[in-house]
């Protein structure tokens, strides 16, 4: 079953760097194609969803079709920017996947009451992880159905 959309966008809210890079690196080894945008804090990517400051030129271009967040941040943790994000009328619909090392069922718990439509707990080992992006990626780019504001990214981007 394939979805008729463009590409899109995978926003990933993560502040440890190396994390990132195995995250990045793990959709190369899929061979997954989706543009990747990376964020560090919950502060920034709220910054980045709004178009404020250093992401004002993305004003005109879709929003990202999916949202990885860790939860466990600097300034403010995803459990902070999640909430805000859900509270905003042009953000809320954005889909948005907990990725975090985190197994407490509070976390769950309050995750999924402020709206986080996934929570998966990182993945011990690489293979593990592009398992987890490829499982994604087959349900969020190929499968679902996207609001209209985050279905495809700009061709030029």
């Amino acid at each position: 079953m394939k979805r008729q959309a463009g590409p899109i966008t995978i926003l990933i809210a993560d502040d440890d760097a190396d994390d990132r890079m195995l995250i990045k690196d793990a959709f190369e080894s899929g061979k997954l194609n989706n543009k990747l945008e990376f964020v560090e804090d919950g502060e920034e990517l709220l910054r980045y969803l709004r178009r404020e400051e250093e992401y004002a030129d993305l004003h005109d271009s879709a929003y990202p079709g999916l949202i990885l967040l860790d939860l466990n941040m600097p300034k403010m943790d995803g459990r902070e920017a999640l909430k805000e994000l859900k509270a905003d009328r042009r953000l809320q619909r954005i889909p948005v996947v907990v990725l975090t090392t985190s197994e407490a069922e509070e976390d769950i718990v309050r995750t999924y009451g402020l709206g986080v439509n996934s929570f998966i707990t990182k993945p011990v080992t690489f293979a593990e992880l592009v398992e987890v992006v490829k499982v994604l990626t087959n349900y969020w780019v190929e499968i679902v159905a996207l609001p209209p504001e985050c279905d495809s990214v700009d061709a030029a981007a």
